[in-house]
């Protein structure tokens, strides 16, 4: 898989997972492009591959080639992403021959280095190593930067030679011109690859960041503080969508008795515990931790916040980064101790904690059970429905018309229930692609709509779905409507959630959303030369039309609820109370 699928793939699976049990997607995706007899926008070409996918892939091949040549200017063939993710699709189903024929078509079609990875891999799914090797080093030369085809080939070559397990990377130490030379090229791919580096920090104070960085660097350091380090340079540009795979290569590669033994929680400015795991003896659930190691919590956690990726200046991902990882990253906060002692209020001396038995978290906060991300409830009033909306990763290339069908048939029923009441909970949503959200859209608003207000990235050739006007849908729901966001919510859910609150669509409750109106998504893959470090930076711009919202903040609700001790404790939904109660 290439740098940019790899993004794509990390993203949506590995990021999504960092974001509530493999559910949602911190990626804008390949954009999916609609036709719309009004504005000319070209509709797109896997849509209508999708159309057959009951037929037999050399159907749907002729299909694309007899369109091309007859109807050009209706469908978009310059997409390459967009199909090559419509083939990756068939590969994670293990329905190689699909995925094999599309990559072979994408080869014919564009026969760039990335379409060259891409039937490499598919070969290499087939079990014909030569071919694979063949088109690995005919994308490498192609691209000498695609350390994907690097990796492989020798894979190939050299199956002998194993990489090394997180455990054995986390000790694995390099020389300090080796770590220092790896920081410049952080430094200047950041710069280089994201369109809105210095949108939240000047330059002089990033160039400083990574000049601070290289100071820490000794020649005792490891690879798991270097990774560390690299952090904070990586989250000074204050994107959601550029990070290292949050927080979960750290948390893979801490031994096991290095981690924190407790699972606390951050609630507002104090730190308490949630779990004492087996400190039971010495603490219990609800003790207020006042200090680790002599240092006050709110010092660690500041200091943690630095290293910890979100949009803008929202504190609320942060919070939520921080709880789901607590136990892993209080240890890189300390300079990875060996043993722990807390000052506990109410308690004249320290603790000293027993070491953890095994590795710690991540905790799922999860208050909601919706095992599908899309879900309905209706209330015992008959005047009420819940609706859940987990994610909108739903693209044309793969799911598109799950999330199409669920919404047109719930609100049909909603309809013909009569419902009075509709609260639309999109907490958890990592977010996915403009065509679900907008789906959604046109059943709440009642005048015509542009969903964006600028849609820049390579590649672009005409517009995309969301730049042009938008129709609400004749059957739209008339009836109040209640949002509950969280610090979660991010990428997509901030556009959506930012046109919920310019159109005055409804009642926003819970605390400050992720994101906002102001996005920069997508995502190319890149690795340090010596360190081998992979992580991932936004390369495009998209904004909604809510653009006299501010940009460094999060979408605010109109009622801010927050969580006790005492409700996290118990498993207490307190939005959700709080907007059934407010309909009350």
């Amino acid at each position: 898989m290439s740098q940019w699928k790899c993004a794509v793939y990390v993203v949506i699976i590995i990021w999504s997972t960092a974001c509530g049990l493999n559910k949602n997607s911190q990626t804008q995706g390949p954009p999916t492009i609609v036709r719309t007899e009004a504005t000319g926008v070209r509709a797109s070409i896997v849509q209508k591959l999708k159309e057959l996918d009951h037929k037999p892939v050399e159907e749907r091949i002729a299909l694309y080639k007899k369109l091309k040549k007859d109807s050009l200017d209706v469908y978009n063939f310059e997409n390459e992403d967009e199909l090559t993710m419509y083939g990756y699709g068939f590969l994670w189903e293990d329905k190689v021959d699909e995925a094999f024929a599309i990559f072979q078509l994408i080869v014919d079609e564009f026969g760039s280095a990335n379409s060259y990875d891409s039937l490499a891999e598919a070969y290499l799914k087939k079990g014909n190593k030569e071919a694979s090797l063949a088109n690995y080093e005919r994308s490498l030369a192609m691209n000498p930067d695609n350390f994907n085809a690097e990796d492989q080939i020798a894979l190939i070559k050299y199956p002998e030679i194993k990489p090394l397990k997180p455990s054995e990377k986390f000790h694995k130490i390099y020389t300090a011109e080796a770590y220092k030379a790896d920081l410049d090229q952080l430094g200047k791919s950041l710069l280089k690859i994201h369109p809105n580096a210095l949108k939240f920090i000047s330059q002089k104070d990033f160039n400083n960041n990574v000049e601070i960085a290289k100071s820490q660097i000794t020649d005792k350091t490891t690879f798991g503080e270097f990774s560390y380090i690299c952090n904070k340079i990586i989250a000074s540009v204050y994107c959601s969508h550029t990070g290292m795979g949050g927080f979960y290569p750290e948390h893979e590669m801490l031994p096991n008795s290095r981690f924190f033994p407790i699972q606390t929680r951050w609630i507002g400015d104090q730190m308490y515990v949630i779990d004492p795991l087996n400190n039971s003896a010495k603490v219990k659930a609800k003790d207020e931790i006042l200090a680790i190691n002599g240092i006050p919590v709110a010092t660690i956690i500041d200091k943690i916040y630095q290293h910890i990726p979100a949009q803008g200046y929202v504190k609320t991902t942060k919070n939520h980064v921080f709880n789901k990882f607590s136990s892993s990253m209080l240890p890189y906060a300390l300079g990875l101790p060996e043993t722990y002692s807390i000052t506990v209020k109410g308690c004249k001396n320290p603790i000293v904690l027993h070491k953890a038995e095994k590795p710690l978290g991540p905790y799922w906060d999860y208050l909601k059970y919706c095992p599908n991300l899309l879900c309905i409830e209706y209330m015992d009033d008959k005047k009420t429905a819940l609706m859940t909306i987990e994610s909108f990763n739903y693209y044309s290339w793969n799911n598109l018309q799950v999330f199409i069908d669920f919404i047109d048939k719930n609100f049909k029923d909603i309809e013909a229930k009569g419902i009075k009441n509709l609260i639309i909970d999109v907490r958890y949503n990592g977010g996915g692609s403009q065509s679900a959200a907008i789906h959604l859209l046109k059943y709440l608003v009642d005048k015509p709509f542009t969903y964006y207000s600028k849609a820049d990235f390579s590649g672009k050739v005409g517009k995309i779905e969301g730049e042009e006007l938008i129709y609400p849908f004749t059957n739209g729901y008339k009836g109040k409507v209640l949002f509950l966001i969280d610090g979660i919510g991010n990428s997509t859910t901030g556009h959506f959630m930012s046109l919920v609150k310019t159109m005055k669509l409804g009642i926003i409750i819970g605390e400050e959303l992720g994101s906002n109106q102001f996005c920069s998504a997508g995502s190319t893959t890149c690795r340090l030369k010596n360190t081998k470090l992979s992580y991932y930076v936004a390369n495009n711009t998209h904004i909604s039309t809510a653009t006299s919202l501010p940009d460094e903040k999060g979408i605010l609700p109109d009622h801010y609820i927050h969580q006790s001790i005492d409700d996290v404790v118990n498993r207490k939904d307190v939005v959700k109370e709080f907007a059934l109660g407010l309909l009350k």
